[in-house]
């Protein structure tokens, strides 16, 4: 079933999440009212006017205001120039980036990624599990000019793109089945049975890698591969949309452009042996 947008959600009570089976030991009622306020703001591109998030959340205006104010004045939440419309500023996104472990694997990720684009001539991206789908966290375009990209902190599904697959590929049955739990199908998202994601991860960890055509875009195809950590679990995914061009100049082609992308996620993985990443020969 398709989730709800975001417009015929509001006029119900907020509740705060838990997870399932969990005791409430302590209770922060402030502390809860204000991430209420920004996970509803989260879903509002256009943001939203105080008498909605009032209305939304059903508690007193009182509240509501005291509450954006204390947000707007510690910038995770701006004023629009009219006062009356109030949206997610983009503190948050610059925290999430400035998260050490997500910083030092993009710092480390952007030379290699760099060089993949120079020699492939095709832009590529990184993608990183995040809240039951993927965040890009590193993107690099082709120096030449041409090339399909996806932007820097933009999230895409879970289920239906060539990073999610590999992200749900490369983990323990566990962990897997939380990230599925955990997934709320985005805009435009294609549907995939348990059955047929269940043969496509078997298939990739068969073959090492993705390579196929988008399911978002036609023309482009799509390789990914995994970037593994010590226990053969990928830490992300390395992605490259693959554009082929048909004028007169002569770039990689695809089976080049493959053994680019393997060659950059053995640069950044650290797993023993790689025993997930076919060989696919010199780049």
């Amino acid at each position: 079933m398709p989730p709800e947008s975001p417009q015929k959600s509001r006029g119900r009570p907020r509740k705060a999440a838990a997870q399932p089976g969990a005791q409430v030991v302590y209770r922060a009622p402030a502390l809860d009212k204000g991430l209420d306020i920004l996970e509803l703001l989260a879903t509002q591109p256009e943001g939203l006017t105080r008498a909605q998030i009032v209305k939304d959340m059903a508690r007193s205006p009182n509240e509501i205001y005291r509450m954006l104010e204390r947000l707007v004045a510690r910038q995770y939440v701006s004023r629009s120039s009219s006062g009356d419309r109030y949206a997610l500023s983009l503190k948050l996104f610059a925290m999430a980036h400035a998260h050490p472990p997500l910083n030092r694997l993009v710092n480390h990720a952007l030379p290699v990624m760099d060089d993949f684009a120079r020699r492939a001539e095709q832009s590529c991206h990184m993608g990183v599990y995040d809240r039951g789908n993927v965040l890009i966290a590193a993107q690099v375009n082709s120096p030449r000019g041409w090339s399909f990209s996806v932007q820097r902190g933009a999230r895409v599904g879970l289920l239906d793109t060539a990073s999610g697959h590999i992200l749900l590929a490369y983990t323990d049955s566990e962990f897997r089945q939380r990230m599925l739990a955990a997934h709320q199908p985005l805009d435009g998202e294609v549907p995939v049975t348990a059955e047929g994601l269940a043969q496509t991860l078997a298939a990739i960890r068969a073959q090492g890698y993705v390579e196929r055509d988008s399911a978002q875009s036609f023309g482009v195809v799509d390789i990914s591969f995994p970037v593994l950590g010590p226990d053969n679990t990928a830490l992300a995914t390395l992605t490259c949309p693959y554009i082929r061009r048909i004028d007169s100049h002569v770039g990689p082609d695809l089976a080049a452009v493959r053994a680019c992308l393997r060659e950059a996620s053995v640069a950044l993985s650290i797993a023993p042996g790689l025993s997930g990443v076919g060989s696919l020969g010199a780049c």
